[in-house]
């Protein structure tokens, strides 16, 4: 413990943030000094280097704070160390390929901010893409430990409809909660056919691509990153991460679990994403880590157009009354997500686990979105394509079920909503008070300069 009481000496690259440095203090000559622990939480440091590297992180994402930075940071990682240890307690884990696919979220997202300019993200955080990976995977995993222990911390939370009432009675208007204009759509997919000769080309890619494996002439996790169409796998040479067989999809999981020799790559795998080679990496009781080659047939503007206009007949026949909607969806749709629903889309609300049909604008798949905003209650689109969460190209009609227009939430129409306002605020409650509680038997020391902060949670200045 000694150790973390006495500053760090670090040799540093001086580089201000964002081109220039907020202020001398924020500044570091070049070879010079010097990172410093700030706070000690239990046995974890935190050092001033973590902050601006939050800091740097945030302004980013356009991320902007409600109180000075200089406090709300530091507090903000010291409250993780805590949740993180307490997950540590607990035997709280996450999946190898549920980090993977998190941080390659994450990548994407900076990406996006930056006009998908790789040169650009690696000049505003001073590293290569591979060593900003290689951090993130740290960090994701630490996030999701903490993300996982609060939801163990609330799991047992709930509110009765006589609590909402109460909470809400006496409420005034301009405090009750404001619900956005919310759709229900229902929709009618059809998947265009793909012609032999396309198919028959793909497979051929991949055999050729076994063969240089087998010979020899080039390693499978070079191929990958040449060739994969998987943009959460291709960076890393197609390794996919631990995965239990529920996370896979069902036949690529039972050519992957089938395998049992590192050096060998599996036949062609046909799935919902496309056409796949496998190369097992390793087994690990029930989960196994392997290597894949993705690749996708071209969908051709003739096949495109034939499914259009099949959609635009049984739109015509629709609104002429031959049959409904909801007759024809289950039928006629191949899209497995909504045809036993009569063509309804629904989403799961990640907060309370629930599954609801309504949808807020921008919460649709976009080229859907822009295609409702168009209709009235009742009427059905023309067809039009799509790329759908798979990654295939996808035909489809829509019809706009039901239109709710923004309003203040009532308790007929909206208890969900009105529910969901007060069980979080119970799960933020129990939550602070853990945190208080955690602070009151954990060893927690600050540097001076963050003494006089007016932190959110009480209990870190002993």
């Amino acid at each position: 413990m000694n150790v973390l009481k006495r500053l760090i000496p670090v040799v540093m690259m001086a580089i201000p943030l964002f081109g220039v440095a907020a202020n001398e203090k924020d500044s570091v000559a070049v070879g010079s000094v010097i990172d410093e622990v700030i706070w000690v939480v239990g046995d974890e440091a935190i050092l001033r280097s973590d902050v601006e590297s939050m800091r740097m992180q945030a302004a980013l994402e356009g991320m902007k704070w409600s109180g000075n930075p200089d406090c709300i940071i530091p507090e903000q990682i010291a409250v993780q160390k805590l949740f993180k240890h307490q997950a540590a307690i607990d035997s709280i884990e996450v999946t190898d390929a549920d980090v993977a696919q998190e941080v390659e979220q994450q990548i994407n997202y900076w990406l996006d901010m930056v006009d998908g300019s790789r040169e650009r993200l690696e000049e505003y955080k001073h590293q290569p893409l591979s060593q900003i990976r290689n951090e993130l995977r740290d960090e994701m995993k630490d996030r999701q430990m903490v993300q996982r222990m609060k939801r163990k911390l609330v799991e047992d939370i709930s509110v009765t409809p006589a609590e909402v009432r109460r909470y809400f009675k006496d409420m005034p208007q301009d405090s009750i909660p404001f619900v956005p204009t919310e759709v229900e759509v229902q929709i009618i997919q059809m998947t265009p056919r793909i012609e032999i000769e396309e198919l028959n080309r793909v497979k051929d890619e991949l055999r050729d691509y076994t063969d240089r494996v087998n010979k020899g002439e080039a390693s499978f996790q070079t191929l990958a990153r040449l060739y994969s169409e998987d943009p959460g796998t291709s960076r890393r040479g197609g390794e996919v991460g631990l995965a239990g067989r529920g996370t896979l999809d069902p036949a690529f999981a039972t050519v992957a679990f089938n395998l049992t020799d590192p050096k060998k790559v599996s036949k062609i795998v046909e799935s919902e994403f496309g056409f796949h080679i496998i190369q097992l990496i390793e087994k690990r009781g029930e989960k196994v880590n392997v290597r894949h080659i993705l690749r996708k047939p071209v969908v051709s503007e003739e096949a495109v157009e034939r499914a259009l206009g099949r959609l635009d007949s049984i739109a015509d026949d629709i609104r002429a009354g031959k049959f409904t909607f909801e007759e024809a969806a289950p039928i006629l749709s191949d899209d497995k997500d909504t045809k036993n629903s009569k063509g309804l889309m629904s989403t799961n609300m990640m907060q309370t686990g629930h599954t609801s049909s309504r949808f807020q604008m921008q919460d649709l798949p976009p080229e859907i979105a822009k295609v409702v905003d168009t209709l009235k209650v009742g009427e059905i689109s023309k067809s039009f394509q799509m790329i759908n969460q798979r990654g295939k190209t996808v035909c489809v009609i829509a019809k706009l079920k039901n239109r709710i227009e923004g309003h203040k939430a009532t308790m007929t129409e909206d208890f969900q909503v009105l529910k969901d306002v007060v069980q979080n605020k119970r799960q933020e409650e129990c939550i602070h008070q853990w945190v208080v509680d955690k602070i009151k038997n954990v060893y927690t020391r600050l540097n001076d300069d963050y003494k006089d902060c007016q932190f959110e949670f009480e209990g870190w200045i002993k």
